[in-house]
């Protein structure tokens, strides 16, 4: 039973790593060449996955096997997504910064203009 666990435990890992890439189970499924219906087995737990079909699917998302058996991508991925968001923040305030100096400019043109 406990085996059983760490299967459904292991697809469960590798489909919440597939959400957070934002890819369906078709391109997945395609680029592991393996059909949709066998890569929903392996995410729902109902079927075991070897040594090599564990390589290949973090090879394709670019994780150590580690991060598929211990779920430690999660964290790394909710690191990405906050790096990303911060990083965002950063552009949309420098555009903004960018917006004014050019409101000002316009303001400027405007009152050299006596409109």
């Amino acid at each position: 039973m406990a085996n059983q666990k760490l299967i459904a435990f292991i697809g469960n890992n590798i489909r919440q790593l597939r959400l957070a890439k934002g890819k369906g189970q078709t391109e997945v499924a395609g680029a592991l060449n393996i059909s949709v219906a066998a890569l929903s087995k392996i995410e729902n737990g109902q079927t075991d996955v070897n040594i090599s079909r564990l390589a290949e699917i973090a090879k394709y998302f670019n994780v150590a096997i580690n991060t598929i058996i211990t779920k430690q991508e999660t964290q790394s991925t909710s690191q990405e997504v906050l790096e990303e968001i911060a990083a965002l923040k950063k552009q949309l305030a420098d555009k903004d910064a960018e917006v004014m100096k050019l409101q000002k400019k316009v303001i400027d043109l405007y009152d050299k203009l006596g409109l």
